[in-house]
């Protein structure tokens, strides 16, 4: 009748967000000792990278509002993790550092990617094309 488009089956919606939730689960025993979240995970992800950023671009980053980046860093600053400090040139604006602690949990999170990979029933050459193609879905924002 004309409603096949709302079919579940039909939606690259649905498979996207149930493939996103299955592999974020996966994540989660290996983050559970190191007390994080997925999210909180992420974050220190970029901040492993870059030592220190300004919220806005670390919302960018990780395709978080503030609205949501912001109880995020006051839990990972009350496990001292990290430190949000006003930046110097402009008050308004938050910079995220990495405190020893986070730095140090680096070392211990290591290992993450690798045991999460080897979770998935995925060949290489897919795992990459899949990155190819979430990266492209992101890119057309």
């Amino acid at each position: 009748m004309g409603y096949d488009c709302l079919k579940l089956d039909n939606q690259l919606c649905f498979p996207l967000y149930a493939a996103a939730k299955k592999v974020v689960s996966l994540y989660e025993p290996f983050l559970k000792p190191l007390h994080l979240t997925y999210t909180q995970y992420i974050v220190l992800l970029v901040l492993w990278e870059e030592d220190e950023i300004n919220v806005k671009a670390l919302g960018e980053r990780i395709y978080l509002d503030s609205g949501t980046l912001t109880p995020l860093l006051r839990k990972l600053e009350k496990k001292s993790l990290i430190r949000r400090l006003k930046n110097p040139s402009d008050q308004r604006n938050l910079i995220i550092q990495l405190t020893k602690e986070g730095h140090l949990l680096e070392e211990e999170a290591k290992t993450i990617p690798a045991k999460v990979g080897s979770c998935l029933s995925l060949s290489e050459k897919d795992a990459v094309e899949l990155y190819r193609l979430t990266h492209l879905v992101l890119a057309r924002r």
